[in-house]
């Protein structure tokens, strides 16, 4: 987009993490901002952040997995706002577990939030975006979007269809004023490993250290690193986004050798 300033974004998982450090990074460039999250302590902090860095942001308390929740958020924002130009399906959650130890209603929660989430967002204020001279929609899958490694079908379930609905989207809107930016963050340093489900029937002992290892090894990027590439991604109308640690190495060495590359991966967290 040529220009962020004057116009409004709407952010979901902006209490903490990525979602906040958009909201910040997108607040000095000059927009206004409708914030959503389940966590409302946590959002209503990221709005006085907002504030103190001069910006001016609305706090939504929203279910992105709730269809009717999601709709009525778009017409909330529609009536103080008046418009929207840049939309970020951000907001997911994680489950610890293998395949054998997730119950289908434990995936079901995670795709209701981390892939519908994203559909519900992409619906609700789709109508009000193509009606703009210029915007734009972010979703946001992962690394894990691109490498499925051992312990994360669920999650990597999840960012791999989000890339797959975000891939079909930008080829549908590729002649409209719409643009469509997939983002698949590395390790970013937030609260998403400790923030975990456990699977009921998973190991909580041994759930505790992985998630400790995860934490303390993997996310090591600063959330305001992916925010800024994220913001360079809108402004410069990339289809793609990867940031993060080795997250560049990962996307490279999955064109080039894409059934090989994910097995050094997985024998690599597992040396882990």
């Amino acid at each position: 987009m040529k220009q962020l300033a004057g116009g409004v974004a709407v952010v979901t998982g902006a209490a903490s993490g990525i979602g906040r450090a958009v909201a910040l990074a997108l607040a000095h460039e000059g927009m206004r901002l409708a914030l959503a999250d389940r966590d409302e302590h946590g959002l209503l902090e990221t709005v006085a952040l907002v504030a103190g860095a001069g910006g001016a942001a609305t706090a939504h308390v929203v279910d992105v997995a709730d269809e009717a929740a999601v709709n009525a958020f778009a017409q909330d924002v529609l009536r103080e706002h008046g418009r929207v130009s840049v939309l970020v399906n951000n907001a997911g959650v994680s489950i610890f577990g293998t395949v054998q130890e997730v119950a289908s209603d434990e995936i079901a929660w995670l795709m209701n939030v981390n892939f519908w989430g994203v559909v519900y967002g992409t619906k609700a204020f789709l109508p009000v975006l193509l009606a703009q001279p210029e915007a734009c929609i972010v979703n946001v899958s992962s690394v894990f979007g691109l490498w499925a490694p051992p312990g994360q079908a669920a999650y990597a379930a999840s960012k791999f269809a989000v890339r797959g609905f975000t891939e079909s989207l930008r080829a549908e809107l590729e002649a409209t004023n719409v643009h469509v930016v997939t983002v698949h963050p590395g390790g970013i340093k937030t609260a998403i490993a400790r923030n975990a489900r456990v699977a009921r029937a998973a190991d909580p002992v041994l759930a505790a250290t992985l998630t400790k290892t995860f934490d303390e090894r993997l996310l090591t990027t600063p959330p305001e690193e992916m925010a800024a590439a994220i913001v360079r991604g809108i402004k410069q109308r990339r289809d793609r986004v990867v940031a993060g640690k080795d997250a560049h190495r990962i996307e490279m060495l999955i064109r080039m050798f894409p059934t090989r590359a994910p097995r050094w991966f997985t024998r690599r967290v597992r040396r882990s």
